[in-house]
C-alpha cells in the first residue's frame, strides 16, 4: 500500500515548470530556511558521521526527504486536515565498523495526522514520522539553536538511534550564495547548505544493545526542484574532515557511460571559511570495486584523491565494503552510503581523517531515490 502511494504520488507530480526552481540571488533567512521549503519539489536533510563508544566504533547515517506532489499547498482546495501535499521518506542506517555489520531501515509516509508532518510552526521541531512497521517511537528532527537534535528506531532490526548535535563550526553555503549547481542548463542546481563539523553525543543501539557515544556528524540540507539531466544517470559525493580542521566536499555528475558530465567541490578552513572548486582543481580515481551479492552493482570502494591547491594526496577507503543502502519501497532503488578513512597516499600512510561516500546510480536500470 505504500508503495503504490509513493509511486502514484511522483507519477502525479506537476511537470518542473511548476515548481519553484534554485536561483543564485535566493533570499536566505536562518533559523527560518532549517525548515521545510514548500513549493520545491524536492528537500532533504541529510546526517552522517563517525561514532564511538563502549570500545566500538560506528558509522550512522539519517536522511528525512521530503517529496512534493503539488506545488501549491493542497490546504488551500480542501478544507481538511488530512489533505496532503508531501511525502515524507526518511533513510537511517547504522554500521558496526568492528562487525562490518550494515543496517537499514526507512520510512515512507504521506503527510497528513497520526503519520508524518513537517511543522511550519514549531521553534524546535523541523519534522516527524511514525516509526517502520512494529516501531512506537517516531522518527524526529529538532532544531535546537546551536544544532540539531535526531531520532530514529527500527525495532524488528534492532538498530536506532538518538543524537545530539552541536556546531563546532559555522554554517557554511556549498556554492556562491549557496546555488550549487549539478550541470549545465539553468534548471539543473540546489538551494545547499551545511554544517561540515557537528560535535555529536547520545545513543545508538545495535544487535539490540546499547551504547552511549560520541563523535562527529556533518549535515547538509538541499531543496531543488530539477537536479539531475537526461544524460545523468547518478552522482559520486564525498564529505572528508581532515584531522587539520580542514573539510572538503567533492561530487561528480555521471553518465551512463561512467565519464565525468559535471562536478564542484568546496575546501572549507579551518577557520571556517569556504573556498569553491571547479573540476579541474581536483581529481579522484577508483581503485578497488566492490560487487554486491544483493543487486549485482559494482561500486568502488577505494579511491584517490587529489587537491593540488591544497597540497593534498589522499587514499580514501570504505571502512566496511558492504555499506548498500536497498529501498523496501521503490523496488530497483538502492545507493551506497558508507563510512570511509582517510591516509596519505600509499599503503601503510598516516591516517589524516574520516568522511562519508554517497554512490548513486550504480546497477543496470538504477536511479537515485529522489
Amino acid at each position: 500500500m505504500l508503495r503504490a502511494l509513493a509511486i502514484t504520488a511522483l507519477v502525479l507530480m506537476p511537470p518542473v515548470e511548476e515548481w519553484r526552481v534554485a536561483v543564485p540571488d535566493y533570499a536566505w533567512s536562518f533559523p527560518r530556511d532549517h525548515w521545510a521549503h514548500d513549493g520545491y519539489r524536492t528537500e532533504w536533510w541529510y546526517f552522517t558521521g563517525h561514532l564511538e563508544g563502549g570500545g566500538r566504533r560506528f558509522g550512522y547515517q539519517f536522511t528525512f526527504f521530503r517529496i512534493g506532489i503539488v506545488s501549491e499547498p493542497i490546504e488551500l482546495a480542501l478544507d481538511s486536515d488530512w489533505a496532503s501535499s508531501h511525502v515524507i521518506m526518511g533513510h537511517a542506517a547504522v554500521t558496526d565498523l568492528e562487525s562490518g555489520q550494515h543496517v537499514f531501515s526507512e520510512v515512507l509516509y504521506r503527510e497528513m495526522p497520526l503519520l508524518a508532518s513537517f511543522d511550519h510552526d514549531s521553534e524546535e521541531r523541523i519534522g516527524w514520522s511514525r516509526g517502520p512497521a512494529g516501531t512506537k517511537a517516531l522518527w524526529t528532527l529538532d532544531f535546537t539553536g546551536d544544532g540539531f537534535r535526531i531520532a530514529a528506531r527500527d525495532d524488528r532490526l534492532e538498530m536506532g538511534f538518538e543524537l545530539t548535535t552541536r556546531a563546532a563550526k559555522p554554517r557554511i553555503f556549498q556554492g556562491p550564495g549557496g546555488f550549487s549547481r549539478k550541470g549545465k542548463e539553468s534548471g539543473a542546481a540546489s538551494q545547499y547548505y551545511s554544517y561540515t563539523r557537528l560535535e555529536t553525543s547520545g545513543e545508538l543501539t545495535m544487535g539490540g544493545e546499547r551504547f552511549e557515544v560520541v563523535g562527529e556528524s556533518w549535515m547538509d540540507k538541499e531543496f531543488s526542484s530539477s537536479q539531475l539531466e537526461p544524460q545523468q544517470v547518478g552522482w559520486d559525493w564525498f564529505s572528508l574532515q581532515l584531522d587539520d580542521g580542514r573539510e572538503l566536499m567533492l561530487y561528480i555528475m555521471r553518465r551512463e557511460d561512467g565519464t565525468t558530465d559535471y562536478a564542484k567541490g568546496t575546501v572549507v578552513s579551518p577557520d571556517g571559511e569556504a573556498r569553491y572548486l571547479e573540476l579541474e582543481d581536483f581529481s579522484f580515481e577508483a581503485t578497488r570495486y566492490w560487487v554486491s551479492p544483493s543487486t549485482g552493482a559494482r561500486y568502488p570502494v577505494a579511491w584517490r584523491v587529489r587537491v593540488p591547491s591544497e597540497g593534498l594526496e589522499l587514499e580514501v577507503r570504505a571502512l566496511v565494503d558492504d555499506q548498500e543502502n536497498k529501498s523496501r519501497f521503490f523496488g530497483g532503488v538502492y545507493y551506497w552510503e558508507g563510512a570511509v578513512t582517510i591516509s596519505v597516499t600509499g599503503l601503510g600512510g598516516e591516517a589524516l581523517g574520516r568522511g562519508f561516500v554517497e554512490l548513486t546510480g550504480y546497477g543496470e536500470g538504477n536511479r537515485p531515490p529522489v
